[in-house]
């Protein structure tokens, strides 16, 4: 940002960066390659040790950049070998709509890894975030890559975590422990993501791992079905960016049986596990959203199926109405009854409810006869912000997470390539 560093989120968690635990054949390493943004590191290399299990899921945009479908093509071709794997990714540039350029970027920095790890470049990921449409400084990466492989440290997550920031005001990540036969389980993970968000199959960037031993088929069912509770329920502008990348390694060294099947009795505590870093990192998304002032809980219940209450979810969380008013602390429950009707869903004007927060605002079709708009005033000036939707027709529901729409939102997006 040529303007330099934005104000730190006044929603950004209060202990900020955890303290992440070792992951056991884990390492990681950041170094400055001058990809754009000057006088601080922009490329990041995590190695994971051999016999390692990988997962993934990614944007299905139809512009999506060539290191996504780079990963798409390790993902599937990852079978047949216990060779360890590589993540090399950088800021300031989202290598995404630039051709044949893009492809041949790739190419020099997987084999630059894989010289420098003794990998073959399928099983080294790439990913890149920032402007999209220009041509990556591969050159500049390559150069650095060795420095980088001489760095790598268990302890350098966060530095890695930094790396990959944008307009993030703050670096995220989050971690759990468990026990599994017992046996110590760490899990750790960070993400990158404050603009262009709106995930589908995955998110911005987030790169989670597990000294777990799962076998590798179950590694990606877990991962899916979580992604499709987290990071994919969660927005802060609509739009999907061409760079997603949601990836899960699991070393397998800790003391412990592998897990390989769904009805395991071990499962449960793993999966939740999991599931709360995954979370975790998707919510800060949230938090770093970009201009945020308000987080948005959006509770829907009542309605025909999961899959309606979602659209409804969606609806709400994406109505530029809707956030602007919240940014603006208004009360407006009309624009919350607009979004409804035009989710798609199915809906009944005279079962609707809505509340902000504790606070029954409409019921039956109409203003609710209980309502004091000073108490939903009040609700609106907190930071943390719910509104919760009954449709009174079933049983489907979701939650889905945002921010507000202020007018930093537009300064930073205006400015960002300047």
């Amino acid at each position: 940002m040529a303007k330099g560093a934005l104000p730190v989120s006044p929603l950004a968690p209060a202990g900020g960066f955890p303290a992440l635990p070792v992951v056991a054949g884990v390492r990681f390493a950041a170094i400055a390659a001058g990809v754009r943004y000057p006088g601080r590191d922009d490329v990041m290399l995590v190695e994971i040790e051999a016999g390692a299990a990988a997962a993934g899921v990614l944007t299905r945009s139809a512009t999506r950049s060539a290191p996504v479908l780079w990963c798409e093509r390790c993902l599937a071709g990852q079978r047949g070998s216990d060779a360890g794997f590589a993540v090399l990714a950088n800021s300031g540039n989202s290598n995404a709509f630039t051709g044949g350029a893009g492809r041949a970027a790739v190419t020099a920095t997987v084999e630059a890894v894989g010289r420098a790890l003794g990998l073959t470049p399928e099983r080294v990921f790439v990913a890149s975030t920032g402007v999209i449409g220009e041509p990556l400084p591969a050159a500049r990466i390559v150069a650095r890559v060795d420095a980088l492989a001489a760095a790598l440290s268990p302890s350098a997550g966060e530095a890695a975590a930094r790396a990959i920031m944008t307009t993030d005001t703050f670096a995220k990540g989050a971690a759990a422990r468990t026990e599994i036969d017992g046996a110590p389980v760490a899990i750790a993970g960070f993400a990158k993501g404050s603009g262009m968000i709106a995930p589908d199959m995955a998110t911005m960037l987030a790169f989670v791992f597990t000294d777990a031993a799962v076998e590798h088929d179950l590694l990606q069912r877990l991962l899916s079905e979580i992604n499709a509770r987290t990071f994919n329920c969660v927005t802060v502008d609509g739009d999907t960016s061409t760079s997603d990348t949601l990836l899960l390694f699991a070393t397998g060294k800790a003391a412990m049986a592998p897990l390989a099947a769904e009805d395991d009795p071990r499962l449960p505590a793993f999966r939740d596990a999991l599931e709360g870093v995954i979370r975790d990192l998707a919510l800060q998304v949230v938090r770093d959203g970009e201009g945020a002032s308000k987080f948005v809980e959006i509770n829907v219940t009542g309605a025909a199926s999961d899959e309606d209450a979602a659209k409804v979810a969606r609806s709400i969380a994406n109505s530029p109405l809707v956030k602007t008013a919240i940014a603006g602390e208004d009360p407006n429950w009309g624009r919350v009854v607009m979004a409804v009707g035009k989710s798609g869903a199915a809906a009944d004007r005279d079962t609707l409810a809505i509340r902000f927060g504790q606070v029954l605002v409409a019921e039956r079709g109409m203003v609710s006869p209980e309502y004091v708009e000073a108490e939903a005033a009040a609700h609106m000036k907190g930071q943390e912000i719910g509104i919760g939707v009954d449709l009174g027709i079933g049983g489907g529901k979701a939650t889905v997470w945002t921010c507000d729409l202020t007018r930093a939102y537009i300064d930073i997006n205006a400015d960002y390539r300047s």
